[in-house]
């Protein structure tokens, strides 16, 4: 397994703020980075950690 402080980082802000953009200005790099960190860490866990929809994130149990 090869899990990031970058890809935790990230998670933990999306977790926090519910917002890819908010969680972005938190850890201070693009909303697309943000996305992609938190891809490659459920990539890695072979998990899904959020439910995303056009308007809101949110934790599954997991996450």
């Amino acid at each position: 397994m090869n899990v990031g402080l970058r890809q935790l980082r990230a998670f933990l802000a999306v977790a926090k703020h519910g917002s890819f953009s908010r969680a972005a200005e938190e850890v201070a790099v693009s909303q697309s980075a943000v996305s992609f960190s938190v891809q490659q860490l459920e990539s890695e866990l072979g998990l899904r950690l959020l439910d995303r929809t056009t308007r809101q994130v949110k934790l599954t149990a997991v996450g």
